[in-house]
């Protein structure tokens, strides 16, 4: 399995929203960037990074919100689903793997990675969840999951809370 660790990298900056010209003052909105690490230890492999998004969200204090959580890697991806069963991973990615397998005749890029680029578009590389209260808004059994489609590597994830 593999392990997610912070960096000191924090890129902090505050806006002032404009109001609606009704007379009413414009909110504060708070936008902050930070980002952590993920070590990968499997070829493919999904890694729950639900907490190091909760903790990045709550050392920024925003109540009301929301937070983007950006993979910038073309072989790897960011996707919620579910975090209560482990065997939902292992399915996850047999899926795509049989969908789009390691090795086809056709494939022409030359780093032998073919698949894990595919993998990557389909999947996506950002995931955007709510704050309210303080509190991603995930459903009971969801978690953000960093996909790994050509490890072992140490990544990065990138985390923008904007919010009140």
């Amino acid at each position: 399995m593999g392990v997610a660790s912070f960096c000191d990298h924090a890129i902090g900056q505050s806006e002032k929203c404009q109001g609606a010209g009704d007379g009413v003052p414009g909110i504060m909105m708070r936008i902050v960037q930070k980002e952590f690490r993920v070590s990968t230890r499997r070829r493919t492999e999904m890694v729950d990074i639900t907490g190091q998004v909760e903790a990045m969200v709550r050392e920024t204090g925003v109540r009301n919100g929301d937070v983007t959580v950006y993979c910038p890697h073309t072989t790897a991806a960011i996707t919620i689903n579910e975090n209560a069963d482990p065997s939902v991973c292992h399915d996850v990615l047999l899926a795509l793997d049989e969908a789009v397998p390691r090795s086809r005749p056709g494939y022409r890029h030359s780093e032998g990675n073919s698949d894990a680029h595919c993998k990557s578009s389909l999947v996506g590389c950002s995931e955007q969840v709510l704050i309210h209260d303080g509190r991603l808004t995930l459903g009971i059994w969801q978690g953000i999951y960093f996909c790994e489609f050509d490890g072992s590597r140490s990544r990065r994830v990138i985390v923008q809370v904007r919010g009140e």
